[in-house]
């Protein structure tokens, strides 16, 4: 697709165009000219590579669905058990409700998601099916990273590692999987059965963590010796990693730096209520990293917005992250730190580059950081797939 996008910003830089050829940035500079090429007028917006939700659950959210009202708590175990149950009591659609939430990223300005998507013996390939399905519906406006996800535990379940075996096969780009202490109270056999799985059909490893202090250290321990065993130094992902902020901090620095030896990325959501993995400890060691929104409008809580803005801004609270060069640090952690995750090191505002981007409102990063104002326009491999802080397509 071809595209002339003049008058911006790029990385709030000095003004200039940037022309899109075959779906490509082809050339940044003043001036350009390309006759017969549409044009978009950017007056002036900044220019970023397109925001990446790299931690979400597309399968989960009630947006649309009128007021869902929580009376279930913060256990883990009850939020799992209702969120299984409430699905079919609220006949939730997963295709519907993840093409409602993926449009409204689209809407904030975000180029690539990875969704976990859950995987049980409730409901067995249903979610998958319904991700799926919006994948290809919105193929060329998104991508979609999907995780297959044992949500609800993996050992004490029998049957739900059969199913995972089968969604990887459907079309899952991911294993997951759930504190292999804490939910499956069964740690070794939970990781032999992710590892193995992922090993056989030759895929990477994105597993939550939540799990504390000392357990989480020794749930990462097992995830070392098995990434060590079976080569997969690159390809796996640990989400959440709460462990890694605990406050001995010598003791979670030996873990980061064993993680950074083995290439293993971390995802953040920047919890407000838990400790989490400190952006500048975790970039300074060298680790790819990235945020995402979590779960957005569902059973388990309803403040998380469909939008990486407001995600950057939650990361950098939670970090104590002000001056304006942190944050333009966690503006690319929510951008390019998400598409190192998935594999997209091409994901920059560079000729040759795909172009994939979302325009800015501010007088430089900081403040549109800051200001989170409704993206003027996001494009997708030079397509234009949203406009004023809406997604073209119709939700529905």
């Amino acid at each position: 697709m071809d595209l002339l996008l003049r008058d911006v910003r790029p990385m709030g830089a000095a003004p200039a165009d940037i022309l899109i050829r075959g779906g490509r940035i082809a050339e940044i500079g003043p001036g350009l000219d390309a006759p017969g090429v549409t044009v978009e007028e950017g007056a002036g917006a900044i220019a970023v590579p397109g925001l990446v939700e790299a931690h979400t659950h597309l399968d989960k959210t009630v947006m649309g669905m009128g007021w869902y009202e929580n009376a279930v708590g913060t256990a883990l175990r009850d939020m799992i058990d209702n969120e299984r149950a409430a699905r079919h009591r609220l006949g939730l659609d997963p295709h519907r409700q993840s093409m409602r939430h993926a449009l409204a990223l689209i809407g904030a300005g975000t180029t690539h998601i990875r969704s976990h998507v859950d995987i049980d013996t409730d409901h067995c390939l249903a979610m998958l099916r319904g991700v799926l399905a919006t994948r290809e519906a919105l193929a060329g406006q998104v991508e979609i990273e999907i995780v297959a996800f044992p949500q609800s535990g993996l050992m004490i379940r029998p049957g739900t590692l059969e199913l995972l075996d089968v969604a990887l096969s459907e079309g899952a780009d991911l294993v997951g999987g759930l504190d292999p202490c804490g939910i499956d109270r069964d740690p070794k056999g939970h990781l032999d059965a992710i590892f193995a799985l992922a090993d056989r059909h030759g895929k990477g490893i994105d597993i939550h963590l939540h799990e504390p202090g000392e357990l989480g250290a020794f749930s990462v321990e097992l995830m070392l010796e098995r990434i060590r065993a079976l080569d997969m130094k690159g390809k796996v992902a640990i989400s959440h990693a709460f462990c890694l902020g605990m406050p001995d901090w010598p003791r979670a620095g030996a873990l980061i730096a064993a993680l950074a030896e083995q290439d293993v990325a971390i995802l953040t959501t920047g919890a407000p209520s838990r400790e989490v993995p400190q952006v500048t400890r975790i970039q300074a060691a060298g680790l790819r990293m990235g945020a995402g929104c979590d779960g957005v409008r569902d059973t388990w809580n309803p403040w998380n917005r469909p939008d990486m803005l407001d995600r950057a801004r939650i990361v950098a609270l939670r970090n104590n992250l002000r001056a304006d060069a942190d944050l333009e640090r966690v503006l690319a952690l929510c951008s390019t730190g998400g598409a190192a995750v998935m594999g997209r090191a091409d994901h920059r505002l560079a000729p040759g580059c795909p172009a994939d981007l979302t325009l800015l409102t501010g007088s430089t990063l900081a403040e549109a950081v800051a200001e989170a104002a409704p993206r003027p326009l996001t494009i997708k491999a030079g397509r234009v797939t949203a406009r004023h802080g809406l997604a073209l397509t119709e939700a529905p």
